[in-house]
């Protein structure tokens, strides 16, 4: 067996729905043991656990694919996941201020996953729609929550693709860098251009836990490829209230606190994280 693979049995069967994610197709038996290099009994034992538990299939002349658990499980976590929940009607409201797109997107291993989007335009479409990763580098749903994610994290990401974080005007080295992100933080909000879809302008914020960690980010797409510095920080000021709203939600253990969290934005607001 390969020395860099999973030891145990939970972590090699987690492996193999990583190698049937990450297939274009599926794969087939042979393709899985030829990766996992584990004994034919041990593999069939995995796969029969797996395919009984519906999160991988099996299709003739095609091999295994992810099965039809996964999207059940997609849909409990519309309807039953806390952020989503929260979320929702601060960015229907939110869309109805500022005509564009909103997305909340959570941290997820070192790539940043859109989980909800709301529409408040006909006028283009976000092309980062539900369960598309990105890295944790580019836009600004992305770059807001690498700015408040910890020190170590950014190093190694830096470490692994020094141009990236260039390419995304992060800056050249790794003290640039943290400037950068710094400069972020002190903000409390990010906006970016054309990053990560040509022509639209995205501003962000994050979304912290009730411990103050950064699990997450509440962006707007706006159409547009430029915005005035006072247009954007109008925009960003109610996208962070907004984010704090999220935050404070999914923080309280009171019902009644997240009845009155959950209440219509108010029409202005100039509340900024500190």
């Amino acid at each position: 067996m390969p020395s860099d693979l999973p030891a145990t049995s939970l972590e090699k069967m987690l492996y193999i729905l990583d190698l049937v994610e990450d297939s274009d197709g599926g794969l087939t038996y042979e393709e899985l043991s030829e990766k996992l290099q584990l004994t034919r009994s041990t593999l069939y034992r995995y796969l029969k656990v797996l395919t009984d538990s519906g999160l991988l299939t099996s299709l003739p002349n095609v091999g295994y694919t992810l099965g039809p658990r996964i999207s059940e499980l997609d849909y409990k976590m519309r309807v039953r996941d806390p952020l989503i929940i929260a979320s929702r009607p601060v960015m229907v409201e939110l869309v109805k201020a500022i005509p564009g797109i909103a997305l909340l997107c959570r941290k997820y291993k070192d790539k940043v996953l859109c989980v909800h989007q709301e529409s408040g335009t006909d006028a283009f479409h976000s092309s980062y729609e539900r369960g598309y990763a990105r890295p944790l580098v580019r836009g600004s749903a992305s770059r807001i929550i690498l700015a408040y994610s910890p020190a170590r994290t950014v190093a190694k990401l830096y470490e692994a693709d020094p141009a990236a974080f260039a390419d995304a005007g992060l800056g050249d080295t790794l003290e640039a860098v943290k400037a950068s992100l710094a400069a972020i933080r002190q903000r409390g909000w990010d906006a970016t251009s054309g990053q990560v879809t040509h022509g639209v302008t995205g501003i962000a914020a994050p979304i912290f836990d009730s411990h103050e960690n950064v699990i997450g980010s509440l962006s707007v797409t706006i159409g547009r490829p430029r915005l005035g510095a006072e247009e954007t920080a109008a925009a960003a000021d109610r996208i962070v209230f907004c984010a704090g709203i999220v935050s404070k939600t999914i923080a309280s253990d009171s019902p009644r606190a997240r009845d009155l969290a959950l209440r219509t934005v108010p029409s202005h607001s100039r509340a900024r994280r500190t």
